[in-house]
């Protein structure tokens, strides 16, 4: 159950990014017609993409996080027994979610200093832009949260305990010697 609604948070997340993607591309893509075609351009269309692009990382960050498809290394805890395995996951889960914890408090304390402050182009209050960064945090805990859940209730199989995947470039396979 819980599973399946963060699948399809994350799946409704990726299909925001592509919207935001699209939405970047054809702004820049445009300004860049207009500026060398016409002399003019849009104004709104570089801090529009600006904030697009870091909103769309925080939630990339996310489905990231639930296909844990983020850059890691192995060759210690591969090597640990399940034990040492589970602990180590264990412990980087609690240490991800502190850092949540530490994002979304530092993201909230930009998100009241800069409430009054507005954009240059689109004169928008900043708090909406640091907003992002809360955004990474509540959405990304229950993904945390409901790893360690499962690692602590023995319902992550052995295979996923070392937390991150092998590159579509290497070889099938053990990559060590």
């Amino acid at each position: 159950m819980v599973q399946k609604i963060i699948q399809q948070y994350c799946r409704a997340l990726s299909w925001l990014m592509v919207a935001s993607l699209v939405l970047m591309v054809v702004m820049v893509f445009g300004n860049v017609v207009m500026r060398y075609g016409f002399n003019s351009g849009i104004t709104l269309s570089e801090e529009l993409s600006r904030w697009l692009f870091v909103w769309m990382t925080f939630l990339g960050a996310v489905v990231a996080l639930h296909e844990r498809a983020h850059l890691g290394t192995d060759s210690l805890v591969a090597r640990l027994p399940v034990a040492g395995q589970k602990v180590c996951l264990a412990l980087s889960l609690v240490l991800m979610l502190l850092v949540c914890w530490l994002v979304f408090q530092g993201a909230w304390e930009q998100v009241k200093i800069n409430w009054e402050s507005t954009s240059a182009v689109m004169e928008t209050s900043m708090a909406y832009f640091y907003a992002s960064g809360m955004t990474f945090a509540v959405l990304g805990a229950p993904v945390l949260l409901f790893n360690l859940w499962r690692l602590l209730a023995g319902q992550m199989p052995d295979g996923e305990l070392v937390g991150i995947r092998e590159s579509e470039d290497m070889p099938h396979g053990d990559p060590r010697p």
